[in-house]
């Protein structure tokens, strides 16, 4: 079902946790964007050296693999703060707004918590890279704690927008699941006064 919600992206207000925090993901939305810019130059250049110069490539192949997949976990506090995630909100919709808002308290507390777990397990796998001096078993052979610390960066920083998120609706700045009142619709038109079959 589609979201109705006319606020994108999550509200801040005048909260200065709140302010730092979407700061930090947007620059992170950046650096991921970034590197996906990175990754397709990189490839472009592959493709001229293989196909155009007959030359043979070490560490493009590599090094755009590592680019995107840090552009997606690094990617994932930004998209958090801009609702982007995959979201079914049929069951948020039909429920009023107490009870909204406490599955909107048990959804936030899980996706909190196996976040952190999975910043945990990221950050000792990177420290273990890190430690043990692993490189890349290929002829460029990179360490490869560059490429892991995506993983505790990405996870630590979607958990500090998760947090972000939590606190904004406990303290009344965002909507739970950021959709307004199921009696409320954009522009003050009530949503049971829409007729959802129509097309226009």
């Amino acid at each position: 079902m589609a979201t109705i919600s006319n606020t994108p992206v999550a509200p801040t207000g005048n909260d200065p946790f709140l302010r730092v925090v979407a700061a930090i993901s947007t620059v992170a939305g950046w650096l991921s964007a970034a590197m996906i810019v990175a990754a397709v130059g990189i490839t472009c250049q592959m493709i001229w050296v293989r196909f155009v110069l007959n030359g043979s490539t070490v560490w493009q192949t590599e090094a755009v693999i590592y680019l995107v997949i840090g552009a997606t976990l690094i990617g994932l506090p930004y998209v958090q703060r801009l609702r982007g995630h995959v979201n079914v909100d049929l069951i948020p919709l039909a429920l009023p707004m107490r009870a909204r808002k406490v599955l909107a308290t048990i959804t936030l507390g899980l996706s909190i918590a196996i976040v952190a777990v999975m910043l945990w397990y990221g950050y000792d796998y990177w420290h273990f890279a890190w430690s043990r001096g692993w490189t890349s078993d290929t002829v460029w052979g990179p360490p490869l704690w560059i490429p892991y610390l995506a993983l505790p960066l990405g996870f630590g920083l979607l958990l500090l927008q998760l947090i972000a998120d939590f606190y904004a609706m406990i303290r009344g700045i965002d909507m739970p699941f950021g959709l307004p009142d199921r009696d409320t619709a954009v522009g003050g038109v009530p949503v049971s006064g829409i007729d959802m079959t129509r097309g226009d």
